[in-house]
């Protein structure tokens, strides 16, 4: 097994960063010092918890403007965005998750009863794995890493090579706050060893943000063992744009939508279904909007669209491409407007399709890329049929005028999150979650404490 693991830059190609994995002696002192550290945390007070998370924060908006740059180098977006990682994404997650522990985890009264005291109390499930991606480094982990440390649980953090930086940032930010030693630690693992370390009895519950493939192996190395998982895979999330929608605020946020983080976002838009009075006229604004992106350097502040995470990554994209238009789909972005598309290169043109139906992978298959199918339809019900031919369920939004229409709409998608007149974004006073191959569990809001503590009944008689 190899010892060391390099971060390839997809910015110019060059090893930004170099690091070792893990090796098995650093992995059980990891495991034995999370498990000492169990007791002193957990018993530590819920409002000395709360302020050593606030600390760590401060200590990530202090270098939010290194850490953007890091972003950038690491997986490719853009630095005009990258910093609105930590100071509106992460920071909004985990104030907002600070901000509802008490009550979220208070002890949860029932019906008195003469003669006795009952109640159930929140206990920590024990160390906490986080399996975190790149492509939104922070915001995917900050769901789970705060709010296990503040339900009291340690946390062992193991971030993707892409991406190796951020873990590093977390044991600074928590060192700063004076987080005691065991309580939060990170390692770099490769995937064998990820499956060993989730086989082991002092590991309390898993995160996982990832592919479906990733998910399943999760689910394996888990196996025998009565451990909670917590699995927030793929998307092709779809938008459904209603004959009575306001045109050009949906354009707008659905180029958005699909392109945003050059579409690596398991919530960004992929698919997009329009009413057919309005089709023609979408069409042909979204494909002008799209045409004023700046694919380029991502260093550049001009730049509005990175390269992808890799070359491999941007050729799986243009495959479904390829395959769509061969199926009889049109391409209406040449790529040739893009100076910096190159095949071959992580850097990658838009591409928005029309003709493309549902016998085409890049309508039902996750592409993770900055391309889109737009299909016509002839109203609500072929809308949801559509909308809901697909193996995942992340998120879906609607674009309408009537509130009522969209709540109606939107019982009958399979999706986690329904969205109106707005799409690819996480409210944390909402609970994150996905149905069919987009995972199981939730994160946020009051019931993403849920996974991370266990009940307690407490039956005393008095």
């Amino acid at each position: 097994m190899k010892k060391t693991f390099q971060a390839i830059s997809p910015v110019d190609g060059s090893v930004y960063f170099e690091g070792e994995l893990a090796d098995a002696k650093t992995i059980e002192q990891s495991l034995a010092k999370a498990q000492a550290a169990r007791q002193i945390w957990r018993g530590t007070p819920l409002p000395d918890r709360i302020a050593i998370c606030r600390k760590a924060l401060n200590y990530f908006i202090k270098n939010s403007g290194e850490i953007a740059e890091e972003i950038t180098w690491q997986m490719g977006r853009p630095i005009r965005y990258s910093g609105f990682e930590i100071s509106k994404g992460f920071k909004e997650r985990a104030e907002h998750m600070m901000g509802i522990a008490e009550e979220a985890l208070a002890d949860i009264k029932v019906a008195e009863q003469a003669g006795f005291q009952r109640f159930i109390r929140r206990e920590p499930i024990g160390t906490v794995l986080v399996l975190a991606p790149w492509n939104y480094p922070y915001l995917t982990s900050v769901n789970v890493v705060f709010p296990a440390l503040l339900a009291g649980n340690p946390v062992i953090l193991k971030h993707s090579g892409q991406t190796p930086l951020c873990a590093a940032r977390y044991a600074a930010a928590f060192a700063e706050a004076g987080l005691p030693e065991g309580v939060f630690q990170y390692l770099h693992l490769a995937h064998a060893q990820v499956a060993k370390v989730i086989a082991d009895g002092r590991i309390g519950y898993v995160a996982f943000t990832g592919s479906v493939a990733g998910g399943r192996a999760v689910q394996q190395a888990i196996g025998g063992r009565f451990i909670g998982a917590g699995l927030e895979l793929g998307g092709k999330d779809p938008a459904y744009v209603r004959a009575d929608a306001e045109l050009e605020n949906a354009i707008e946020n659905l180029v958005d939508g699909s392109f945003f983080n050059s579409g690596q976002s398991c919530c960004g838009i992929e698919r997009i279904y329009v009413d057919q009075a309005l089709f023609p006229a979408f069409v042909e604004g979204f494909v002008e909007l799209t045409k004023q992106y700046l694919l380029g350097n991502p260093l550049e502040q001009a730049t509005t669209l990175g390269p992808m995470v890799k070359a491999s990554a941007a050729a799986f994209a243009q495959a479904q491409i390829e395959e769509a238009v061969g199926k009889g789909a049109k391409a209406l972005i040449e790529p040739r407007h893009f100076a910096k598309h190159k095949i071959g290169t992580p850097y990658m043109a838009p591409q928005v399709l029309v003709n493309v139906d549902h016998g085409m992978a890049i309508m039902r298959e996750e592409t993770f890329g900055p391309a889109v199918g737009i299909m016509p339809v002839k109203g609500d019900a072929e809308a949801i049929q559509l909308m809901n031919d697909s193996p995942y369920g992340l998120t879906a939004s609607v674009w309408s005028a009537d509130v009522e229409a969209a709540i109606r709409i939107g019982e009958q998608v399979e999706t986690g999150t329904c969205f109106l007149n707005r799409c690819d974004y996480l409210d944390p006073a909402l609970a994150w979650t996905g149905v069919k191959n987009s995972g199981k569990g939730c994160t946020l809001s009051p019931l993403g404490f849920g996974a991370l503590t266990r009940p307690k009944s407490f039956h005393l008689k008095i």
